[in-house]
């Protein structure tokens, strides 16, 4: 899909489409404006009363279609309603444009226009605007095609044009959907990695395309640790997750070193289960083919990393995904073992089924050699936080306030949405361990906190914070700028979070 922002008088481009974002009651005054009479004749009409209303009055997620549009050269004009212009934000937008982007790619069209005019409103600017609009007309229309005979059916749009108010802003706003468009082509990325099944994506695989990324981008700097490695650093709680799988376990480092560095350095942590079948302590069957998604949070900090070394971030970042099989057989962890950590600290397996936090452990221990100032690790982590949050939004775990609520300005800024849960001193003890040092579930209460709580025992000298992302990391259903599948989630929010570090927000 490639994206232009130009300036001057859209109803006079010829395409397929333009899409207009419309606050509620704004449609006359706007279609008045720009000329439109067929959308001025309804909006007359809407504003009447609720018995006289026609199709359209703005509320969020109607449209309004008109064909061959009088005084437009476009072959199409659609409406889309973002709701009451006082509630109106970046994700009442961001919702507005996906139905939009899908509606384009649905019927196929291929080049659409879009007006980055959002009348009656304040809240967003036009740079904001922009960068929403390339971003979600990406995520909106992706879909996951490499298995699939017709994967050309239903193609998003070849050619988006964002019309400006005025010539005078392009330079700002062509900046904007450059960014915008790195970040949504790393979403992407990140879904057609986190898509792929498990019988491709294993361990060796991330490997190879940490690697690839390496080779790539000369400011990345790959490592990866195999079985023997892992053991010489003591590492029991990766190679005990990874003991019943033919397919050994990976420890993976992407070491960003840009030309110029600013601020702190950032550490980034990914739980990367490839298959978690739940091991001796085996999940039911139904619902098991989505747990080839237990490596949502090592894959976004992959794409994340990816997607720094093109935008030339000057922050020193490393990003370590701890990634192994979860599978069970002759040699696989048993419950009532007792595995020794890279920390030194032992823990006793109470459920293998319990196994992102044994390989994050060993993560977050050893990213501790970095002296990263702080360090932000993801994870599919805990039934228990879907159960609390849902899908919309992931669980932030920290002590660090100052963290907390950056990590919640980026995450609204971006709708990769995160809430803060509580991690007191109580929680603790209720993952210490009687015949080791910690044991690795704390019960049936509280199972997302405690999780947080063991990971805690593991965090050297840095600032942290812990995202359980299992309700964000995938959707069963899909979702307006998501496709069922990979979500992707994460990737914006550690970028925006990381943008702001540097100061150096487009």
């Amino acid at each position: 899909m490639k994206f232009q922002v130009k300036a001057g008088n859209w109803t006079q481009a010829a395409q397929d489409l333009v899409i207009v974002v419309v606050p509620e009651g704004q449609l006359l005054k706007w279609a008045k404006k720009q000329g439109v009479s067929e959308m001025a004749a309804v909006a007359r009409q809407a504003a009447g009363s609720v018995e006289k209303a026609s199709e359209f009055r703005g509320a969020a997620g109607e449209t309004l279609l008109v064909h061959l549009p009088q005084g437009v050269a476009a072959r199409r004009l659609l409406a889309v309603g973002a709701g009451p212009v006082k509630e109106l934000n970046a994700g009442s937008f961001r919702l507005a444009v996906a139905l939009g982007a899908r509606w384009a790619a649905q019927k196929g069209l291929s080049r659409v226009g879009f007006v980055l005019e959002l009348p009656g409103q304040k809240a967003l600017d036009e740079k904001a605007r922009t960068e929403i609009a390339v971003e979600t007309f990406l995520l909106a229309t992706y879909k996951f095609t490499e298995y699939l005979e017709d994967a050309g059916k239903h193609a998003a749009p070849d050619q988006v044009t964002l019309w400006a108010a005025s010539g005078r802003s392009l330079p700002g706003l062509q900046k904007a959907a450059a960014y915008a468009r790195t970040v949504g082509e790393a979403v992407c990325w990140t879904r057609d990695t986190n898509n792929q099944p498990g019988n491709k994506a294993n361990p060796a695989y991330l490997a190879s395309l940490a690697r690839k990324a390496g080779r790539d981008f000369p400011s990345l700097h790959c490592t990866v640790l195999g079985p023997s490695e892992l053991k010489k650093l003591g590492m029991g709680g990766i190679l005990g997750v990874g003991a019943g799988s033919e397919q050994p376990p990976q420890l993976i480092v992407l070491d960003y070193r840009p030309a110029r560095r600013l601020g702190p350095t950032v550490g980034l942590v990914g739980k990367g289960i490839t298959f978690d079948s739940g091991g001796i302590s085996l999940k039911p069957g139904q619902g098991m083919e989505w747990m080839r998604f237990d490596k949502s949070g090592a894959v976004a900090v992959l794409g994340t990393m990816r997607a720094l070394a093109a935008l030339k971030l000057p922050l020193r970042v490393v990003g370590v995904m701890a990634c192994a099989e979860n599978m069970p057989s002759g040699s696989a962890i048993r419950p009532g073992d007792i595995l020794r950590t890279h920390s030194g600290k032992t823990v006793e397996v109470l459920n293998t089924d319990a196994e992102g936090r044994l390989v994050l452990a060993d993560a977050l221990s050893y990213i501790g050699k970095y002296k990263p100032d702080v360090v932000v690790d993801l994870a599919t982590l805990t039934g228990a936080c879907v159960v609390a949050l849902g899908n919309e939004a992931a669980g932030l775990f920290s002590q660090d306030t100052k963290l907390v609520d950056q990590l919640v300005a980026a995450g609204t800024r971006t709708g990769d949405r995160v809430w803060p849960m509580p991690l007191w001193p109580e929680y603790g003890q209720m993952i210490k361990g009687d015949a080791a040092d910690l044991k690795n579930i704390g019960g049936r209460d509280a199972g997302a906190i405690t999780a947080a709580a063991f990971l805690q025992n593991f965090v050297q000298d840095y600032r942290w914070a812990h995202l359980d992302i299992a309700g964000t990391g995938w959707t069963e259903k899909g979702k307006p700028t998501a496709a069922k599948g990979a979500t992707g989630f994460g990737v914006r929010l550690l970028l925006d979070w990381m943008q702001h570090l540097a100061g150096r927000k487009v």
